[in-house]
């Protein structure tokens, strides 16, 4: 089983690279404004989960900066257990202006709350 994730992981991300999305574009101070709130978002991911690279082309897509996690790294991991308590990715790490977090699973509904808070901000 391990092999065949690693061929159809490793053509997802050739596809994904041919097929890379593209950014939209904002005013600068647009720009500005979505990094500062994207500041305090995380995404905890694996490099060839397809739900993963769904995400990542959604980030990227949106123009968005947001910081992304292995949990491949034991650090990370042992973060992810921690705060999400669930060992699943991908896992949006949501950081509230008063320092309380919301763990956010699901591929769908992290790109659907994603395009409904910088979708329109151009």
């Amino acid at each position: 089983m391990k092999p065949i994730r690693f061929v159809l992981g490793n053509i997802i991300l050739f596809l994904d690279f041919i097929f890379s999305p593209t950014g939209i574009k904002r005013l600068d101070e647009h720009q500005d404004r979505v990094d500062a709130e994207t500041a305090s978002l995380c995404v905890y991911e694996l490099e060839m989960c397809p739900f993963c690279v769904k995400v990542r082309r959604a980030i990227k897509r949106l123009s968005l900066k947001i910081e992304l996690k292995d949990v491949l790294e034991p650090k990370n991991q042992t973060e992810l257990m921690a705060g999400g308590k669930k060992d699943q990715v991908p896992c949006l790490r949501i950081t509230q202006a008063d320092g309380s977090v919301q763990w956010m699973y699901e591929s769908s509904a992290i790109i659907a709350h994603l395009e409904q808070h910088f979708s329109s901000v151009i």
